[in-house]
Formats: C-alpha cells, sequence, structure tokens
C-alpha cells in the first residue's frame, strides 16, 4: 500500500434469511468512497460493519483472508440475519 491510499469499499447483500426489517434483498449495494455512502443501509448494520469498512479503506489486511479485498459481515440480528460482502475497490 503506498502511503495516503484510500480505497472504495462495496458492501453487497450475499445471504438474507428470515425478515430483513429494514428490507435487505440479496444483491443490494452500498457504497463507501470516504465522502459519501451511496445505496441504502440500516443503521444497526451500518453501525457494526464500519470498521471493518473503515480498516479496508486504508488498506489493513486481515490475515485469515485468502483474497485480502474481500472479507464478509452479517449484520446483528441472529434471528434474521443479513450477510453482506465487504469489498475493496482497487482502481
Amino acid at each position: 500500500m503506498s502511503e495516503n491510499q484510500e480505497y472504495k469499499v462495496e458492501l453487497r447483500v450475499i445471504e438474507q434469511r428470515g425478515t430483513c426489517a429494514f428490507g435487505h434483498k440479496v444483491g443490494d449495494s452500498i457504497v463507501f468512497d470516504g465522502r459519501t455512502v451511496d445505496g441504502a443501509i440500516c443503521f444497526s448494520a451500518l453501525y457494526s460493519v464500519i470498521p471493518k469498512v473503515y480498516a479496508m479503506r486504508y488498506g489493513v489486511e486481515f490475515p485469515w483472508l485468502e483474497d485480502k479485498d474481500v472479507a464478509t459481515h452479517a449484520c446483528p440480528d441472529a434471528y434474521n440475519p443479513v450477510v453482506f460482502e465487504v469489498r475493496r475497490v482497487r482502481e
């Protein structure tokens, strides 16, 4: 990673079980570019995923990931889980 490198991060819903109160569906996409959030995301999911998005925006590589640019994240609703793919976009 070069110094001061910032990346866009995209969340995509890859799984949803039960009934998501917010209405997330498989295929939904949310993009974080550092200035804006493009797409709708429930506050609980946003609050829980922000640390991972922030880390990936600034180049953190989690050692347990096979692809260092792709992680997953589950929303905190254990009875109606929404699973997001968290992808760092290298442009």
